[in-house]
């Protein structure tokens, strides 16, 4: 049979047919939201809505100073704009160097192309590890095995054939070959599993949930008590309409949390420039809070714990002088065209033979088998795993090697073709090859602060179980016995105990990593799974975080939350602090913004059944939203955060904003009803002193609430929580701020009054926090702990 034609692709003028035709495949942005997209999604929001309504009312009134808390819309719209443009920059710039990239054909030369330059009737190259991008039909096969589990669920690699379809979100675990692209862009039946790599997205996230559940409960309550508070403003015997819309307006502007879903939104954004400055690449936004919440990282240790380049140490002869045994290494290295990184460490170390010879089967490597191997017509040679091919003296003795740390394979002559459906058969040992790894510099103090964290290390490998706990050991962890996966049972119980109980394993299959999550995750375990191999790909799929290296396989990459673009495991710490960094800091800020609804609302209602006008302005309650919950709920969004993250984000934050909230509000209804009484009708001087009584006693306890939040205390806690009190103490003693607030200080008495009740609501403040820590078992700390 004369040999195939060779394939030469598409020529220059047929890929410019296709590019005009529009036959390319595009895919959505990478980052998801367009900038006019990004632009109005901040504007044209909910909150911004009631604020811009409530501002006309005002604006109606001609009092345009009452309306300063218009400038919320402005500020949240920019700094949400700026962040959210900052965020998809860094991923788009990263999402660039991180997303695979296709070899094709044309004109007969081989060109790597970004995957939206591929056109309709690419021929596409095929190599283990890489993923395909495109819907096509193979048109050449060299022992090529593609595993179609992301689409299919099935984990079997599938043997393909010439004529038969590849599609997109497939990759190849063995062998090589090519394929025409049939569908392109959206036509492709996988083609979302690439395009959603780096979409900006706060969605399945159980902190956004929470949040969404949390301002459902708000608006149920914001729709009665303003429908309450409207009709008692304007019911008001005497009362012009200005001064009812100007009530109206104070008390329905406190009620809404306008600043939460913003600064959760920036943290998130932050939080992707950040570690895109470390050259983490956040595929998935969500994966970010998950970064707080992995107590479990399943570590493969090659390319994660080791370097992805190994080197040929010795060659161990057995039966055969060494000369003979790199005759035939020299054979299989030039019979090999897809060298895996083991072929790639001898072919390093021995070259091609000059005089090859014919080559009737060859079965590439796989981790499913663990060796790999070349027919000569009726020699036959393997290469692979001492435990899979070999037994007696000379397993006993590369197990000895490995358990030094040193990676072993065993070269044999077997005893049937390799193609053949029993293969290997009888395998007798040549030579013993000792493969050297380097372990990662960083990988040490990577390892050291896991433990610090609180964080357990599974390593999970498919290399040798001696020689896996061996590295482990040069890494400084006491890893125990390593367990050899061989010996394992199948999933269920005693394999779940075995799992969580033991830290390394070897010899592990591809399935059986995947299980080992599964086995983490039933005990409740948040895992995080690093990889770089395409036998990773199952277990990084499964798990609750993938993590990938940048120099991995694309299939890795493609299916991983986080990229490491730039292979340093010593990021790993970085991202784990990131990710406590946005969730602790978001439940700080909700607890403030949530603890001001809480008051408005109460104030509102009680002051609504009581029939009494609204004791504040407008620009009281700006005032106090900006300096008591806005400015610092910035600072303190940005600020570390070293705190695990716990499930329960809404019992929490409503176990604090309820009882904190009802406590600043009773300190300011007892002091406005103390000093002003129930009357319908007083003087303009008493209802002036008693709604600065009222306001004092407010602000002493809603900036208390602050500093409750704000512990731990470092320095610039300490100096937040004094600048808000020394700002209000400002606000209250000079004369053009009392004149522009409309405050009276005069009554000494009634000043007294609002100070007794502000100490009393700060005392109840203090005792509610305690009280609930003790309860909720949460720590309840006034000063950092030492390092």
């Amino acid at each position: 049979m004369p040999p195939p034609a060779p394939l030469t692709g598409l020529t220059a003028d047929e890929v410019a047919e296709r590019i005009q035709r529009g036959d390319v495949n595009t895919l959505p942005p990478r980052s998801g939201r367009t900038t006019w997209g990004i632009i109005r999604a901040n504007v044209v929001t909910r909150v911004n809505f009631i604020l811009f309504v409530l501002f006309l009312f005002v604006l109606s009134t001609g009092q345009l100073l009452q309306g300063l808390f218009a400038g919320l819309i402005v500020a949240n719209s920019i700094i949400g704009i700026i962040q959210e443009l900052r965020a998809k920059r860094t991923l788009d710039k990263l999402a660039v160097v991180g997303e695979a990239r296709p070899t094709v054909l044309r004109d007969g030369e081989e060109y790597e192309l970004a995957r939206d330059e591929v056109v309709l009737d690419d021929v596409v190259l095929m190599r283990p590890g890489e993923q395909v991008v495109v819907d096509g039909e193979v048109v050449r096969a060299d022992y090529l095995e593609v595993d179609e589990s992301l689409l299919t669920g099935e984990a079997d690699p599938v043997a393909k054939q010439p004529g038969d379809p590849v599609m997109s979100g497939s990759f190849i675990v063995a062998g090589s070959g090519a394929y025409r692209a049939t569908k392109v862009g959206a036509a492709a039946y996988a083609a979302q599993i690439t395009a959603q790599a780096a979409k900006f997205t706060l969605v399945h996230s159980e902190l956004r949930q929470g949040i969404n559940q949390i301002l459902r409960y708000v608006s149920w309550l914001l729709v009665p008590v303003g429908i309450l508070s409207i009709a008692v403003q304007f019911s008001r015997p005497d009362v012009t309409w200005q001064d009812a819309v100007l009530a109206m307006t104070a008390s329905l502007v406190p009620m809404v949390p306008e600043g939460l879903v913003l600064l959760t939104a920036m943290a998130f954004a932050l939080g992707v420039i950040r570690l895109g400055r470390r050259n983490v690449l956040v595929q998935e936004l969500p994966a970010i809070e998950g970064l707080a919440r992995v107590d479990v990282v399943a570590a493969d240790k090659t390319g994660t714990l080791t370097q992805n380049a190994m080197t040929l140490g010795e060659i161990l002869p057995i039966g055969r002088d060494e000369a003979a045994v790199r005759s035939v290494l020299e054979q299989l290295v030039a019979a090999d065209d897809t060298h895996n990184a083991s072929m790639r460490a001898i072919a390093d170390a021995v070259p091609p033979a000059t005089e090859p010879w014919p080559r009737t089967a060859r079965a590439p490597f796989s981790s499913a088998r663990r060796w790999s191997g070349t027919s000569f017509g009726d020699e036959h040679y393997v290469l692979g795993a001492p435990e899979a091919l070999t037994d007696g003296e000379v397993a006993r003795r590369a197990q000895e090697i490995a358990a030094t740390g040193r990676r072993v394979l065993v070269l044999g002559r077997a005893e049937l073709p390799v193609d053949s459906p029993g293969a290997p058969g009888l395998v007798a040992p040549i030579a013993l090859l000792v493969l050297d790894q380097l372990v990662r510099p960083d990988a040490a103090d990577t390892l050291r602060y896991f433990r610090s964290q609180g964080v357990d290390l599974k390593v999970i490998s498919g290399d040798n179980a001696a020689s896996v706990g061996a590295v482990t050991r040069l890494l400084g962890v006491d890893v125990g016995d390593p367990v050899d996966a061989r010996t394992l049972p199948g999933p269920g119980r005693e394999f779940t105990q075995t799992v969580n109980s033991a830290d390394v394993f070897g010899r592990v299959t591809p399935e059986q990593k995947r299980h080992m999550v599964h086995a983490l995750q039933e005990e409740g375990h948040t895992v995080a799974m690093t990889g770089d191999g395409v036998n990773d790909v199952l277990a990084l799929k499964d798990a609750d975080l993938g993590v990938a290296m940048g120099s991995g396989s694309p299939a890795t990459r493609g299916v991983a939350q986080l990229v490491l673009l730039d292979d340093k495991f010593a990021t790993l710490p970085h991202v784990v602090a990131e990710g406590r960094r946005v969730i602790g800091n978001i439940e700080r800020v909700a607890n403030l913004f949530l603890t001001k609804t809480i008051y408005a609302v109460a104030l509102a209602l009680v002051f609504g059944l009581v029939a009494v006008p609204f004791p504040f302005l407008p620009l009281h309650v700006t005032v106090v939203g900006w300096f008591t919950i806005g400015i610092p709920a910035f600072l303190l969004s940005l600020a570390p955060n070293r705190d695990k993250a716990r499930p329960g984000f809404v019992r929490r934050t409503l176990s604090w904003a309820v009882p904190a909230g009802l406590i600043v509000a009773i300190a300011t209804i007892v002091t406005y009803l103390v000093t002003r009484g129930l009357a319908h009708d007083v003087s303009d001087a008493v209802q002036e002193a008693s709604s600065t009584a009222a306001l004092i006693a407010l602000i002493m306890v809603a900036t208390w609430t602050l500093a409750v939040v704000a512990r731990p205390y470092y320095l610039w806690r300490l100096a937040l929580v004094a600048f808000a009190y020394s700002f209000y103490a400002a606000m209250f003693l000079l004369p053009f701020s009392r004149e522009i607030l409309q405050l009276n200080i005069d009554d000494p008495d009634r000043i007294v009054v609002g100070i007794v009740c502000g100490l009393a609501g700060m005392a109840a403040i203090e005792v509610t926090w305690w009280v609930r820590a003790r309860i909720l078992h949460l720590p309840a700390r006034v000063l950092p702990r030492r390092s």
